[in-house]
């Protein structure tokens, strides 16, 4: 590509990144490029040139001739930064290049009057944009018109998604409440420009949440102005009507009676208003919870196909457009922000799940929402059972899930058999692409529509990514909607690598990956990707990572939404009569809190353990940090004590449980995370105390039931507010953290 160029318009040139192009021996060449005439100035001459073609190459070679030095100084540097300095050339000279352009503004708005279901019929038109090497202005930058994201496009994929009308949607021949896409929530958000005040306010990260409204056991608290009281003109803005029908029909065949009113159009609302999304007291599917977290699944499932069949039809019908565009304004286009259509590259949907189980559940409801038309072939779909759905088929799922669910040990918690009873591998990475007819699973990166991923097979990606040069994880750059669902079993694996990913994504590429940079649009160039990112983290409850990630880390445009919620507590599922005394120890601030937790350990628990006689006593850990803390302590206290974590070999483990249960060994190490892989249950236990609360609710009554005694310590302090109103409920953790009394007493 080294010694190609855009054509001169105006005295204006643009230049391109100094990397070859390999055309692709395999794609037809098509007897008409982009733009006629100004795509054969890059070709010899033949016979059937015209004059005006001649014209056109002596001034090209002139122009040549003139910066011919300038060209070879600027190969022989070879600077690795090439790629952005062509960014930035973009973004200076595309406003000046407008305003060349305004003389052929009318015809080009014009040529955009024409009629979606005419535009979307033109295929055959459409089909002779895929020349190699074309592009919009004739220099052989970048992929084909036929190319979404920098990936070659299959022949199905080759039409658009389908013409919806969107003006009015109809169900059965009756409106419903939606709206025409011009005005729809997806390119509303999409095509808003950011002033530099804002992002200056959004760089600041600074968020002051202006309404609540109250729902029916929650409520929503938003930053901007509030959009949830006119909930009822706002049901699916947008919402493309194939989608929308074939919705309607699953919650119809399933029971439903009133749509309108159910839980997954509320979530859905929330999402299709892109905002960002905090929903953190989410019923999981293992807590018996399966119809809240089905509804909230089925929500970001429809608005995530909804955004990816939203961002082909628009490329498509730009195609479609480009295409009847008179030859003398084609070059024109380029800047006109109404082809403005894509990112760097194709992926523009990025789910993050725990474990490949969970995955399964949310990629075949995704399989199952998708209209029929669009799904006549799903392929891999057998290769996917297998590997997700632990070597279930389609067929016998259901009867494998009994036969599984009746041969599990009983002593394991019924929510610990529905989390684990399936696939629990947490290191994997799916890639999703549609085309009009098709879904294709086990895509390649560069050309998936949406990602399905771990935060382990993510993390893997990007570790390679920094210790191989030809590696790279581009395919992050342009990801417009990202969803974390069960960010609280996260916690549990390793919730650093999730803030890594977030930190990867929107970042400007490596390398080009074939992507026709004149369609880019503009907040792609200028670095603001971040700003239009909508983050949907959905959990059973919150921590501090979770409450910082969205703080500080999700800077959505749109503005944000949270959840709040208060908690009665789990105090009343202790089935023993057991005094529960709470000891609260003062901390400074937050980054003190450790030190003094353990500092109050040391000096005021521990002496009155130390020589005791009965053993018996169990100190329940809820992080690995802690964990290693207390261990070297009690080491250097020659204590006897025996390890239960969650890196200890299944032996040592065995070992340790009869060392407790016999008395050889007086105090036992527990964690929370441990417990939440195992569910051991802990016998010998006399006196329990807990050393920090357990980030999931459901383990304290769990573990104080194992009690054998009378009476167990906890130790918080005001910076464990979020953990103690879970246990002890709102009201009363509200009042032991500002009581003047330092100890409080259940009994």
């Amino acid at each position: 590509m080294g010694n190609q160029r855009f054509g001169r318009k105006r005295g204006m040139n643009r230049r391109v990144e100094q990397k070859p192009f390999t055309k692709n021996p395999n794609m037809k060449k098509k007897k008409n490029g982009r733009f006629g005439r100004e795509e054969k100035l890059n070709r010899s001459p033949s016979p059937s040139v015209s004059d005006d073609s001649g014209e056109e190459n002596s001034e090209i070679e002139e122009f040549d001739a003139q910066k011919e030095q300038e060209e070879e100084e600027a190969l022989n540097c070879k600077e690795p930064t090439m790629y952005d300095s062509l960014l930035e050339s973009l973004r200076t000279k595309r406003e000046e290049y407008n305003t060349d352009s305004e003389e052929n503004e009318d015809d080009v708005e014009q040529a955009h009057g024409a009629s979606d279901d005419e535009n979307e019929g033109s295929d055959s038109e459409a089909s002779r944009l895929s020349e190699p090497g074309a592009s919009l202005n004739g220099g052989g930058l970048g992929n084909p018109v036929g190319q979404i994201g920098g990936t070659e496009t299959d022949d199905d994929d080759s039409e658009a998604s389908g013409s919806d009308e969107e003006h009015e949607l109809r169900v059965n021949g009756q409106p419903t409440k939606g709206a025409c896409a011009s005005t729809s929530s997806f390119h509303s958000h999409l095509d808003h420009k950011l002033s530099k005040e804002e992002v200056d306010m959004l760089q600041k990260k600074k968020w002051t949440y202006k309404w609540v409204v109250a729902m029916s056991n929650c409520k929503w608290r938003g930053t901007g102005e509030c959009f949830l009281k006119e909930l009822d003109g706002f049901l699916f803005h947008g919402l493309k009507p194939a989608l929308y029908k074939h919705w309607l029909g699953i919650y119809e065949k399933a029971g439903g009676s009133d749509f309108d009113s159910s839980k997954q159009r509320l979530f859905f609302s929330l999402c299709n208003s892109y905002r960002d999304i905090l929903h953190h007291n989410k019923k999981p599917f293992y807590l018996k919870g399966l119809e809240e977290d089905s509804s909230t699944m089925d929500a970001y499932v429809m608005h995530s196909l909804n955004h990816i069949f939203r961002t082909r039809d628009l490329v498509k019908k730009s195609e479609a457009k480009i295409t009847k565009l008179p030859e003398s304004v084609k070059a024109d286009t380029l800047t006109n922000e109404a082809f403005l259509d894509r990112g760097f590259t194709r992926p523009k949907v990025l789910i993050i799940l725990p474990l490949a189980s969970v995955a399964f559940r949310v990629v075949k409801r995704l399989i199952d929402l998708t209209p029929p038309k669009y799904k006549s072939n799903v392929e891999e779909r057998e290769r996917f059972y297998r590997e997700f759905g632990a070597g279930v088929s389609e067929d016998r799922e259901d009867e494998d899930a009994v036969e599984s669910s009746e041969s599990k040990k009983i002593s394991k918690p019924s929510d610990f058999q529905a989390l684990f009873g399936g696939n629990n591998n947490d290191h994997f990475m799916l890639g999703i692409k549609f085309t009009r007819r098709s879904i294709k699973l086990y895509g390649d990166f560069y050309s998936s529509d949406m990602i399905v991923a771990s935060p382990l097979g993510l993390i893997t990606k990007i570790g390679e990514a920094e210790m191989f040069k030809e590696k790279n994880v581009d395919y992050l750059s342009s990801i417009e909607v990202l969803i974390v669902d069960h960010a609280d079993v996260i916690l549990m694996q390793n919730w650093s690598h999730v803030n890594t990913i977030v930190e990867q994504l929107n970042r400007i590429p490596c390398e080009q990956h074939g992507t026709d940079i004149m369609r880019i649009r503009q907040w792609y160039l200028d670095g603001q990707a971040p700003f239009y990112r909508q983050s949907i983290i959905l959990s059973s409850h919150i921590n501090p990572d979770i409450n910082g990630l969205f703080n500080h880390h999700c800077l959505n445009h749109e503005g944000k939404v949270k959840l709040a919620s208060e908690y009665k507590g789990v105090l009343p599922k202790v089935v023993l009569q057991i005094r529960q005394i709470y000891e609260r120890f003062d901390a400074k601030t937050a980054e003190d809190a450790d030190d003094a937790r353990f500092d109050y350990f040391t000096k005021k628990v521990f002496p009155k353990i130390k020589d005791s006689i009965q053993g018996g006593i169990m100190l329940f850990i809820s992080s690995y940090f802690e964990f290693i803390q207390v261990r070297n302590f009690l080491k250097s206290q020659e204590a006897s004590c025996c390890l239960l974590g969650e890196y200890t070999e299944q032996s040592d483990i065995s070992r340790a449980r009869v060392w407790f249960f016999n008395g050889t060994k007086k105090i036992m190490l527990y964690t929370e995370r441990a417990h939440f892989y195992h569910r051991y249950k802990i016998r010998g236990m006399q006196n329990l105390i807990i050393y920090s609360l357990p980030e999931r609710k459901e383990f304290y009554p769990e573990v104080v039931n194992m009690l054998q005694g009378s009476a167990c310590t906890v130790l918080f302090s005001r910076f464990d507010q979020l953990r103690l109103e879970r246990i002890v409920g709102t009201a009363a953790a509200k009042r032991m953290i500002t009581s003047d009394k330092g100890v409080f007493v259940f009994c």
